[in-house]
């Protein structure tokens, strides 16, 4: 049985956050158990309010989970604040977690900012070196570099090499907020490059892709998948999932965690 572990906030609308991610570990076999850093309300609409955890609750969350059951690969999600961080990247060296995969969330489909301003130089110094992989979109990776908006594959293929520089052995540039026909990822690991691709899907029930992406990637991981690998089943079973979005709710409706056992897409990569 593989285990893998996320560390997240909750979300009460059940599409993000460890809600997406325990549902992304159980379609793809993996025992999934939680560490919950904030508590969220929001739905389809937004985020409404967070109630960040303390660090203890944090610590212990971690503590009891890592020193009895283990985990073959961890996830990170929203962490919220520099303290938040700081702990989680104690208890990851504490317990020598291999298989971390790093999804830097900052700002909610709806807008809401998910990471405290300070909170970005402790992620990026802490966090990232203990990585396997972080994941950044477009956004995220411009916030990240402090540079401005990428349009290109080739300027997705620079950024990635620039964030590899904080000691991340691998990092995924997801390319889905490019204008384009096509939804290009771009993987740098081992000084080489890998393209992930897939047709763009029009429509605005995309809430919860980062985290199901990710989770995803956690649970290849956990099954000794190389990273590319990983990577390639990933972007399968987002796509997927993106491709028969629940259009639930007032708002941005949830990805679909069921959607890839039961079509089996076929997506192509380079």
């Amino acid at each position: 049985m593989y285990k893998a572990l996320t560390i997240a906030g909750s979300d009460s609308g059940g599409g993000a956050g460890i809600q997406a991610d325990l549902k992304t570990f159980q379609e793809r076999d993996v025992f999934g158990m939680s560490a919950i850093t904030a508590l969220t309300a929001q739905n389809t609409l937004g985020v409404h309010h967070v109630f960040p955890q303390t660090i203890e609750a944090v610590q212990s969350q971690l503590d009891a989970v890592l020193s009895d059951i283990g985990a073959d690969a961890v996830k990170t999600g929203m962490l919220f604040s520099s303290d938040i961080i700081l702990a989680v990247s104690e208890k990851i060296r504490d317990y020598n977690v291999s298989n971390l995969v790093i999804d830097p969330v900052m700002i909610a489909k709806g807008g809401a900012s998910l990471l405290q301003n300070e909170a970005k130089l402790a992620m990026k110094e802490k966090l990232f070196p203990l990585g396997a992989v972080i994941t950044p979109n477009l956004p995220e990776t411009a916030e990240l570099l402090n540079c401005k908006a990428i349009t290109s594959i080739k300027g997705m293929e620079e950024a990635a090499k620039a964030l590899h520089a904080s000691g991340a052995k691998a990092v995924l540039v997801k390319g889905g907020h490019m204008t384009s026909n096509t939804a290009v990822d771009v993987l740098y690991v081992n000084d080489r490059f890998y393209h992930y691709e897939s047709e763009r899907i029009e429509t605005k029930h995309t809430h919860g892709t980062g985290c199901t992406y990710s989770a995803c990637i956690a649970a290849e991981l956990a099954k000794g998948r190389p990273i590319p690998e990983a990577i390639a089943i990933a972007k399968e079973y987002i796509t997927a999932a993106i491709t028969h979005a629940l259009p639930i709710g007032k708002g941005i409706g949830p990805t679909n965690h069921a959607a890839y056992r039961q079509i089996q897409p076929s997506v192509m990569k380079t």
